[in-house]
């Protein structure tokens, strides 16, 4: 079993928890990883998605995905893993290895390793803090719903959770997260790009043009202004790129 994997391969299951960044009792109450934590256990445990979730995630021969869409999908990911929780050293590491040409997205990649060539974990983590959680509530609201209406848990939520339904996506009950995260539509956004999750041909199309074109780059914009960010800056600046080259190449004729 997939969860039973994660949690032997971190040692334990508080040790998951806190590297995920949620409570014990939560992990303990799962069955199976929720949809939206998959990529954030695999992240931190090295059990690949499609042992996790297998009646979500399939093996995808890269030979079968497209050069382009293996690279969104790559963006995506990377957005998710950076926005559901503050990067650990390791990540740190890796993004500090970025390379860029000098087309704008070439430019985003470098800057982000520069960000985190100059930055560390607790420092990250703590930017991180006080941006999406703080004390009461963080800097920004990283959710569809508020930035569409000002409030949580209003109808753009509602009908994403339909749009998710129809793609077999389920919501744990002990999950207190809005879905409408923007790690977890960019989570969404990878597996459906990628082709690891069954979905229509015209399944990233409509999640973007109904649950995300609307208000990431917004989102991506307040990032690189908020007065908390340093490295997050570098990390709004890809955001905003990224989306603004996918709103372009979606608006083309099909």
């Amino acid at each position: 079993m997939g969860l039973s994997e994660a949690i032997h391969a971190v040692g334990g299951v508080s040790e998951l928890a806190r590297r995920i960044g949620i409570s014990q009792p939560a992990v303990t109450n799962w069955d199976r990883v929720p949809a939206e934590r998959v990529l954030a256990v695999e992240a931190v445990s090295g059990v690949p998605r499609v042992r996790l979730r297998p009646d979500l995630y399939r093996e995808q021969p890269m030979s079968e995905v497209d050069e382009i869409d293996a690279a969104r999908a790559q963006e995506y990911a990377l957005l998710s893993a950076l926005l559901v929780r503050a990067p650990d050293a390791r990540l740190l590491g890796r993004l500090a290895k970025l390379e860029g040409d000098e087309t704008p997205l070439g430019r985003a990649h470098r800057a982000l390793a520069e960000a985190a060539a100059r930055s560390d974990a607790p420092r990250v983590e703590r930017e991180y803090f006080n941006l999406f959680i703080g004390v009461g509530r963080g800097e920004l609201m990283p959710y569809g719903s508020y930035y569409l209406t000002g409030f949580l848990y209003e109808r753009p939520l509602a009908r994403l959770r339909a749009d998710l339904e129809a793609l077999g996506i389920e919501r744990a009950e002990n999950n207190l997260e809005p879905e409408d995260h923007a790690a977890t539509l960019c989570e969404v956004m990878a597996e459906i790009v990628a082709g690891r999750m069954p979905a229509p041909d015209d399944a990233q199309r409509k999640m973007f043009e109904k649950h995300i074109a609307s208000w990431f780059t917004r989102f991506f914009s307040d990032l690189e202004k908020a007065e908390a960010a340093d490295f997050y800056r570098a990390v709004g600046t890809l955001g905003r790129t990224f989306i603004e080259i996918e709103t372009q190449a979606f608006a083309l004729p099909g």
